[in-house]
């Protein structure tokens, strides 16, 4: 059974690098976040039907990763980071995101904490209330008793933090076989 997990968190908590490395680590796939690919070549502010557009393609190259992955995969972002991103700078949530956020299915949620600096980037939007963000990711995932990991560390401490929450979950479903 193919195992899906998803990297969620703050801007600049090392989601994309952790991605990459888990997928390395575990020789599977990995789905970057598709708003990066989206917003780089946008020139004027990002409307809440842009983040519509980006959950729906995001949601789609996640759902084709589940369906090619042998074993396990990885999801640079999910539903959830869309749901917030809406909440946080829109104030709502369209159906259509909602109804995604509904729709998908992972295995387990690494939460990334807000423990390492933060990097200025174009794209990044909120350096003050990354903990804020933390707080409602992590209050989100025990509202839909979804099952998630903290991830916390520098640089391989927090790769092996989240070995360690991937590793839970492969042995729990060994001894359930």
């Amino acid at each position: 059974m193919v195992k899906s997990i998803a990297i969620l968190g703050p801007e600049s908590t090392g989601k994309s690098s952790l991605a990459a490395a888990l997928a390395q680590h575990y020789h599977c796939e990995w789905v970057p976040e598709y708003a990066r690919e989206y917003l780089e070549g946008k020139t004027e502010r990002y409307t809440i039907e842009d983040v519509e557009k980006i959950a729906a393609e995001q949601f789609s190259r996640n759902e084709a990763a589940c369906r090619q992955a042998d074993s396990l995969w990885f999801a640079d972002t999910e539903m959830l980071v869309c749901n917030i991103w809406c909440q946080v700078v829109f104030g709502v949530i369209p159906q259509s995101i909602v109804h995604l956020t509904e729709k998908q299915q992972f295995d387990l949620y690494l939460l990334c904490a807000v423990d390492l600096p933060w990097q200025p980037d174009p794209l990044r939007e909120h350096p003050h209330r990354r903990q804020e963000l933390f707080n409602r990711y992590e209050n989100e995932l025990k509202h839909l008793r979804w099952p998630y990991a903290i991830i916390r560390g520098q640089g391989n401490e927090r790769t092996e933090c989240a070995i360690e929450a991937v590793n839970s979950l492969l042995l729990a479903d060994d001894e359930k076989a």
